[in-house]
């Protein structure tokens, strides 16, 4: 039987956080180029914030280590007030990949629990399929076309839930299309501050 896994990390909650970004679950540790979440070097999130913000894919990559970087990163979530956590806190690999195809979710998150530590949030956003899933499935809602958002109720409070097409390079779209249609969810939301269309 595979063994269980707990996420590795605590969950991201800036102060003032009004997004909630959820993925799945980190893949296992020999593919993260840093301990935050989405670590694996070949997954765009950061790639596609880079886009977005700053115009350039590699503005959290450090090439010469071949990583990102976490403290930029950070702080970029704290002015961007976006919260980072994943809907599954602990799962069972059912082959030894990062594929959510082949993680079984064990123990989803508690998002009472995780809403609870920030009363501003206003939007969650899940980054793919598996996660925006489990939100529905928690909330008793449709799960939302890809790009669209569902209104959910969790503990009295009403937010919005967008499902985003998944980061994963193993998501068939190329990254400067996943670029826009996560800035024009963050512009639609009043992030001003997004460059791309």
């Amino acid at each position: 039987m595979n063994e269980i896994e707990t996420h590795p990390f605590a969950p991201y909650i800036p102060a003032e956080a009004h997004f909630l970004f959820l993925g799945t679950f980190p893949p296992k540790a020999e593919k993260w180029s840093m301990e935050f979440f989405y670590p694996n070097k070949i997954n765009d999130m950061w790639r596609i914030m880079g886009l977005i913000f700053y115009a350039d894919r590699n503005h959290f990559w450090n090439s010469a280590e071949r990583r990102f970087e976490v403290e930029p990163i950070k702080r970029f979530l704290d002015e961007r007030r976006i919260a980072m956590y994943d809907t599954a806190q602990r799962v069972r690999r059912l082959k030894d990949n990062a594929s959510d195809k082949f993680l079984e979710i064990v123990e989803p998150v508690n998002l009472e629990k995780l809403l609870a530590a920030a009363p501003g949030m206003k939007v969650v956003v899940t980054t793919g399929e598996k996660a925006a899933s489990v939100v529905a499935e928690l909330t008793g809602t449709k799960l939302p076309a890809v790009g669209e958002w569902v209104e959910i109720a969790v503990a009295g409070r009403t937010l919005r839930h967008y499902r985003m097409p998944s980061t994963s390079r193993a998501y068939p779209l190329p990254i400067e299309k996943k670029a826009s249609a996560y800035a024009a969810m963050l512009r639609a939301e009043g992030m001003n501050e997004v460059l791309r269309p």
